[in-house]
Order: structure tokens, then C-alpha cells, then sequence
């Protein structure tokens, strides 16, 4: 942080986007063991917290914004494993406590994308494996796509530099996964009432 703002003078915005997972199933919930909980927490949420609190008196000065990089998993408790899944609801939760006492010298949100096809996923659970995925959660979200590295960096940029009375806000990039399953059928026409 203190490069940063040696080189530049002032933070406009900081970008919270690390994260690990380890990818176990959801049926083997319990696979992992404290250490690799403890290192999934340390990156995904202790990393983000060390970084918000060094950028706070910059970003307060240039009357900032912060954007955390969550995930769905944070909001619907589904994901590659439980230390992923609990790690990205602290950052929501995070999200919203700072977005109150940060305000509002600072605006503070959080994107939270569902399935994003890149090598990162693919390398984590195979080739083969995440096509089967990606095919089977296009097919159940309404709007029938997955998200893309250029879609959570589109809405980081908005939330960034855009969105200036918007601050506290989960932005579930999931193509309505949220929504639960898709109703497909069409629903017939009912005569009106009297």
C-alpha cells in the first residue's frame, strides 16, 4: 500500500480479489482439515481485511471505493468446499459492516459471480468435469450462460468508478441462479374474475 501511494499520491479504489479454494465435492464437506481451512480463511478473507484496513485513510482521503471479490457461494452456501464457501460469507458479511461504518467518505461493495469459465476452474476439477458442469448450470439458470473473467471485471470497473450512490450491495453475478430452477413451462391462460 505504501508503494502504491508513494507512486501515485492518493487510492481511489481498492480491489479485493484473491482467492483459493480447494475442490473436494459437495458430498465430502468434511475432507478438509483445520490447516486447510485455516489457509483457504487466511487468503480469502484475512488477506482482504489486511488490505482494507492499509488502504482505509487513502481511500477515505480521495473518497473511494472498495469492491470485493466474493462469490455466490457467500450468499446460497454451495461451492467447491465448505472453508470456500464459509470464507466468501464472511466477505459478504464484511462487506456490509464496512459499507456502514465506511460511509460515506467510502463506498464499499462486493461482486459475487457464479460459475466463471476459466482455466482456474477447469485445472481444478478437469476438462471434462467442468464441461459437464458448465453444461448442466447453463441449462438450469434463466438466463442460460455462465459468467466470464470480462463480465466480474465489467461490474468491478461499474462499482469502481460508476455506481457513485451505491455502496453495501451482494451484486450476484449468477444468471439467476438465485432465483432457483427455471420454470420452463408455460403457464396456461386463466379466465379473469369477476
Amino acid at each position: 500500500m505504501a508503494a502504491a501511494v508513494e507512486r501515485w499520491k492518493r487510492l481511489d479504489v481498492l480491489v479485493n480479489n484473491a482467492g483459493i479454494s480447494t475442490f473436494v465435492g459437495t458430498g465430502n464437506w468434511d475432507a478438509l482439515n483445520a490447516a486447510a481451512f485455516q489457509r483457504i480463511y487466511a487468503v480469502n478473507l484475512l488477506g482482504s481485511f489486511q488490505m482494507t484496513r492499509a488502504a482505509a485513510p487513502h481511500l477515505k482521503a480521495a473518497r473511494g471505493a472498495i469492491v470485493n471479490v466474493s462469490s455466490v457461494a457467500g450468499a446460497l452456501g454451495i461451492g467447491s468446499s465448505i472453508p470456500y464457501i464459509a470464507s466468501k460469507g464472511a466477505i459478504n458479511s464484511m462487506t456490509l459492516h464496512l459499507a456502514r461504518v465506511m460511509a460515506p467518505e467510502v463506498r464499499v461493495n462486493a461482486v459475487c459471480p457464479g460459475m466463471i469459465t476459466t482455466r482456474w476452474f477447469k485445472d481444478g476439477i478437469g476438462e471434462e468435469n467442468a464441461a459437464k458442469l458448465q453444461a448442466g448450470y447453463e441449462a438450469g439458470v434463466p438466463l442460460g450462460t455462465s459468467c466470464t473473467a470480462e463480465d466480474v471485471a465489467e461490474a468491478i470497473v461499474w462499482l469502481a468508478d460508476g455506481a457513485r450512490t451505491t455502496t453495501g450491495e451482494l451484486v450476484l453475478l449468477d444468471s439467476g441462479l438465485h432465483l432457483g430452477s427455471a420454470m420452463r413451462a408455460v403457464v396456461p391462460p386463466v379466465p379473469p374474475r369477476d
